[in-house]
């Protein structure tokens, strides 16, 4: 019988590619989600009850210890980008990731990965990198033979970077950025899903790798590449930090405030810490040269998704090709 490994998070941006890979290579996978419902999709990712949505919450130990029985090998993908209700960054990505990589470990699963991100540290200012931190220091502190995945900023089909700037820009002709001039070094979503596939097959010794594309680019830079392939033309304008923190601290009070019926989708105090720091790989971190893995440049990507914000969508191509035509 084939093995099985259960993927936390496994129908999210990073996740369903992760399980996609891990099917194909001839695994079961067992999906662990909150809303099974809604994750019914990863079961065309393979045959027939190979790939299974089941229902998991990482801050409940019943479930969670439920979902690793049997399983060979386990990934933690579960993350935030800002707080919700009862998911706050302590209960999801410290807490929830202590306490899966223990029932794994409980478990007798040595083979374990987990998904973090560049910058995370336990000392962090931001508390999403803090709990990022604590939640590696907890992996390895129950299982040492873990691999720890840290991406720069994710780009994909379904991201919500480039997808979330490029719908802002048709609603005027200024684009507000916090932090224009903060580096990053984006990495295509199915590289990082063959990282974890590597890690988790034994082709990857234990430990950390940051996981950045082949460019690093300002953020003010990034957006005028995004623009570019959507053919619109807009002034990149840089919000400088304190007014971010104003602006971040107004967005969480009204979250607080309406008990998070009006959700901050905007920008919290916490992104806006984040944002002050360059996410980018370390000079010395281990990487894609180690595990094997040319990494897909960006400009490879954007414009097979980017397309639907353009002007004329579909059609900018064609309306392009006729304005050459000579009558």
């Amino acid at each position: 019988m084939s093995k099985l490994v259960t993927i936390f998070g496994g129908s999210g941006f990073v996740g369903r590619y992760i399980a996609r890979r891990m099917a194909q290579e001839g695994w079961r996978v067992r999906v662990a989600v909150r809303r099974p419902n809604e994750a019914i999709f990863v079961r065309s990712y393979g045959a027939v009850g190979q790939v299974e949505p089941v229902l998991c919450n990482i801050r409940d130990d019943a479930s969670v210890q439920a979902v690793l029985q049997g399983a060979d090998a386990a990934i933690n993908c579960v993350g935030i980008l800002s707080e919700s209700g009862k998911n706050t960054f302590g209960l999801v990505q410290s807490h929830g990731a202590a306490r899966v990589a223990k029932m794994a470990a409980a478990e007798g699963i040595t083979n374990f990965v987990q998904i973090s991100a560049i910058g995370a540290d336990p000392a962090a200012k931001s508390d999403y990198a803090r709990t990022k931190g604590e939640g590696e220091q907890a992996v390895l502190a129950a299982i040492p033979t873990a691999v720890i995945l840290r991406p720069s900023i994710v780009f994909g089909p379904e991201d919500e970077f480039f997808n979330r700037f490029a719908s802002m820009s048709r609603l005027g002709p200024i684009l507000p950025v916090v932090g224009a001039e903060t580096k990053f070094q984006p990495v295509y979503v199915d590289d990082v899903a063959k990282a974890a596939v590597k890690a988790v097959t034994g082709a990857a010794a234990p430990g950390i790798y940051e996981l950045g594309g082949p460019d690093v680019s300002s953020f003010r830079d990034l957006m005028g590449q995004m623009l570019k392939v959507i053919n619109r033309r807009r002034l990149v304008l840089n919000v400088p930090f304190p007014i971010a923190t104003v602006m971040g601290m107004g967005f969480d009070l009204l979250q607080k405030l309406t008990l998070g019926v009006i959700h901050n989708g905007m920008i919290t105090r916490d992104q806006v810490r984040n944002l002050a720091n360059d996410n980018v790989v370390a000079a010395d971190a281990k990487g894609f040269d180690e595990l094997g893995i040319d990494p897909v440049a960006l400009e490879a990507v954007l414009p097979d998704y980017l397309w639907r914000f353009r002007p004329s969508g579909q059609y900018e191509e064609l309306k392009r090709s006729g304005r050459n035509l000579r009558t």
